[in-house]
């Protein structure tokens, strides 16, 4: 009874926690917007195929594509909005710069309040259910439209994203060349609302073949397996940095390779760790960013290694994670357009009335869903956990 009460009072300051951050998340939620016609740069994509986890598709194509193109899948954080994410972290202007595809699903508030993608639930984070099955069949869509190349896949996302990108990473594997979890979880961290408050804010500690276990469970896939890129914050409060250990730890033992890196290197002033593979390929890579609190890291200005602009959970700090991860996976060899100014891509985005991609009659955009209570939310789920009265 008495480690009940210390649970309960545990998860009640989780609860205050949470509370606050999501306060200060919809207080500063303009901020993540783009500045007026720049969400023109997304095309939403309607009726995609089957769509159990209830999620929206927008996608970027640049006008110059390379041949073959490769696709990157983009999560947003909670609060966030697939063209706020976009804009922030740079994925598009990478995308046009280097001739690929970008695809971006976005959570909807009648799935979670604040827009996190539901990391925590296994109805969404088991193969062909839910939110993970809704965006592999983003992808596959994304395939036909534009012709990509199967053979090069990618994953990122930040926070609830970045959790929701080991979760694809791990039910899809044979989908994904790659992926990058930036600010998240390893997989299966959590199967509820109580354990995800745990994870977060706490961390969670396993054996390298148990995390490794949840995976290879995931999926009938026996490898190839994708590579992995984590990156993740020294002064994180809102997901402990201990799950960047933690989601090393799951990776390696999947990959079958040492706890120990292969090689360490300073990149753009922050320490890089390096996990190479029997072939001599680069598999996994680790960056921790001193001093970063929860969020992507960014690099704003209008050098090649510079992308992003800054805002709520969209951190300045001299390094363009994005740029590295793209380079991480091969998809900055060659460039095949100018990189643009800003101002001349929001000018253009002005000009454009964003259009909707559909494959059935019915294809008017959906009216926007009333915001609930977060904390009624919350408060709701714990108590069907039996964990608050």
């Amino acid at each position: 009874m008495q480690r009940l009460g210390s649970m309960i009072r545990q998860l009640a300051r989780y609860r205050r926690q949470w509370d606050g951050l999501m306060k200060a998340a919809a207080t500063n939620a303009a901020l993540l917007e783009p500045s007026s016609g720049v969400p023109g740069r997304l095309t939403e994509v309607q009726n995609f195929g089957p769509n159990p986890g209830n999620l929206r598709m927008f996608t970027f194509a640049p006008p110059e594509l390379a041949h073959s193109p490769a696709l990157v899948v983009v999560l947003h954080g909670c609060t966030q909005s697939a063209a706020g994410y976009d804009h922030g972290s740079g994925w598009s202007v990478l995308a046009e710069r280097y001739g690929f595809v970008v695809l971006l699903p976005e959570q909807q508030e009648a799935n979670n309040p604040k827009r996190c993608f539901n990391w925590f639930q296994p109805g969404d984070t088991e193969r062909d259910q839910g939110e993970v099955a809704s965006i592999r069949q983003m992808v596959e869509r994304a395939v036909r439209d534009h012709g990509v190349d199967r053979d090069r896949i990618f994953v990122t996302g930040l926070s609830a994203g970045g959790a929701m990108t080991a979760a694809m990473l791990a039910t899809y594997p044979e989908v994904f060349a790659g992926g990058a979890i930036v600010a998240g979880l390893p997989y299966r961290c959590a199967a509820s609302v109580p354990e995800a408050f745990e994870c977060m804010f706490q961390g969670q500690t396993r054996p390298a073949t148990e995390w490794g276990d949840l995976v290879r469970h995931a999926s009938p896939h026996r490898g190839p397996w994708p590579k992995v890129s984590v990156w993740h914050g020294s002064a994180d409060a809102t997901v402990k940095p201990v799950n960047a250990d933690e989601i090393l730890k799951q990776w390696t033992d999947v990959h079958s390779l040492s706890a120990s890196p292969s090689r360490k290197e300073t990149v753009d002033g922050y320490p890089r760790r390096v996990w190479t593979n029997a072939a001599g390929e680069d598999v996994i890579e680790e960056y921790i960013i001193n001093g970063m609190a929860h969020g992507t890291p960014i690099a704003t200005g209008t050098a090649e290694n510079q992308y992003g602009v800054a805002g709520p959970f969209l951190l300045e700090t001299g390094i363009s994670s994005s740029y590295h991860i793209a380079k991480f996976w091969g998809l900055t060899n060659h460039a095949v357009a100018k990189r643009r100014p800003l101002a001349v891509q929001e000018s253009d985005a002005r000009q454009r009335t964003p259009e909707l991609a559909e494959s059935g009659p019915e294809h008017d955009k959906p009216a926007p869903s009333p915001v609930p209570d977060v904390t009624g939310v919350i408060a709701k789920a714990l108590k069907a956990a039996g964990l608050m009265r």
